[in-house]
């Protein structure tokens, strides 16, 4: 997968997460990218690493669901670090 296509999954998968995590998150598309493609890198290590998977494809569903899982966990830990900050200045 090259790399427009590999910034593309994470948007994609950052805007999914989004949709899928209850609440209000904030940033805009390029938070949504950032945290996407880094959703995309933990949960293709991840998966590589516990399901032995080949991540290579674009089009293939196992891709898109590791990259959408990770995704919402990076979102999950974002929400924490950045809730923490924001009840500790309140």
């Amino acid at each position: 997968m090259g790399f427009l296509g590999f910034l593309l999954l994470g948007l994609i998968a950052g805007a999914i997460a989004k949709a899928i995590l209850p609440g209000r998150q904030g940033g805009g598309w390029i938070a949504t990218l950032v945290l996407g493609v880094i959703g995309a890198l933990v949960g293709g290590w991840l998966g590589g690493l516990i399901f032995n998977a080949d991540l290579g494809a674009f089009f293939s569903i196992q891709t898109w669901l590791l990259a959408i899982g990770g995704s919402v966990v990076v979102l999950l830990i974002w929400g924490f670090i950045t809730g923490r900050n924001k009840s500790a200045n309140a």
